[in-house]
């Protein structure tokens, strides 16, 4: 894995405000071929990275193997390895971060793409934040990709998801120690409710009823959340997952001047091959909303991964099966 960087200046936001320089960090697996045509873009999630994103969805015995394609992983803005309020010049810095959205991450991938000489993409992929981003490609860039295959996400943040990212933001910003984003010290007690809060919609009602964290080496569900949950969050810079709390918050593919706020017309300029997979047991992104989606997309269809690990269902190795069916369907044209 090599991580590389693509930076520029005067990078204008959609929603205000700019950066005097703004730097995207991405990761590349596998060669280019002469032809350029074996090129699969796969955007990293909310508190991961590319590497998280490699562990998860590549390897030689996966369909995503670097010795057939050249998989490009870029890192979503404010996640702490791309521009992001931990890094960031100090006009932009801690809480002067501006607001960016799947939009902005997406134009600015689209640069780098530029920058490489890679017109055209094999396939857009990714789970969770990395699938919004795979929909805001293919309503973006309609005739940029052969297909595009979203995972546990969703093209547009419902209401009831963005009351649990309500929830996460307000965890952070009630502990004292925040002040307001320019905190000398992290705030661990925010940061450990904020854990606690993802534990209980991360993974799904069945897996705590049939005690799956006992996998994990816990014994009850609060040690799941001291065990896997809290470490999983309290390295983080706070305001970085607030950056991407944001983004995630106001994702929306017809957002854009092409669109206007018209969900089916966004929808509808996919060009791309489709095939969605929501999580049965997802909370974040339940699969009621990726069939209604699918409706609105030419040709698109919509699987459910039958697993109770919810949200996680990914990182499951007895789910990955349909993960990598539909990611070979997507790549087979």
């Amino acid at each position: 894995m090599a991580l590389q960087t693509y930076t520029t200046t005067n990078f204008a936001l959609q929603k205000g405000g700019s950066f005097p320089e703004v730097t995207l960090a991405y990761s590349t697996l596998g060669s280019l071929s002469p032809r350029r045509d074996n090129v699969v873009l796969l955007p990293t999630w909310f508190s991961g990275d590319h590497a998280m994103c490699e562990a998860a969805l590549t390897g030689p015995d996966r369909t995503l193997d670097p010795g057939k394609y050249f998989i490009i992983i870029p890192n979503l803005i404010g996640g702490g390895v791309s521009t992001s309020p931990s890094n960031a010049i100090a006009s932009h810095s801690r809480g002067r971060f501006p607001r960016v959205t799947l939009s902005d991450n997406v134009r600015l991938q689209h640069m780098m793409l530029e920058s490489l000489g890679i017109e055209h993409l094999k396939l857009v992929a990714g789970w969770s934040m990395g699938g919004c981003q795979a929909f805001q490609w293919a309503s973006q860039y309609p005739a940029m990709m052969d297909a595009v295959v979203p995972m546990c996400c969703s093209a547009r943040t419902a209401s009831f998801n963005q009351v649990f990212l309500v929830s996460l933001r307000r965890a952070i910003e009630s502990d004292p120690t925040f002040a307001s984003g320019f905190y000398e010290a992290p705030p661990i007690a925010g940061l450990k409710t904020f854990a606690g809060i993802y534990a209980g919609w991360g993974f799904s009602e069945p897996f705590y009823r049939t005690e799956g964290y006992r996998a994990f080496g816990a014994k009850t569900a609060e040690q799941f959340v001291e065990y896997f949950w809290e470490p999983a969050f309290i390295h983080h810079d706070a305001n970085n997952l607030l950056s991407l709390l944001w983004t995630w918050m106001n994702g929306d593919v017809s957002d854009t001047p092409a669109y206007g706020g018209d969900f089916a017309k966004a929808l509808g300029a996919i060009k791309a091959k489709t095939i969605i997979l929501p999580g049965q047991t997802d909370s974040y992104f339940p699969p009621v909303d990726s069939r209604h989606e699918a409706s609105l997309i030419p040709g698109a269809v919509c699987r459910e991964v039958p697993s109770i690990w919810g949200h996680m269902c990914v990182w499951n190795p007895d789910d990955r099966e349909h993960f990598d069916a539909a990611l070979s369907e997507a790549l087979a044209g």
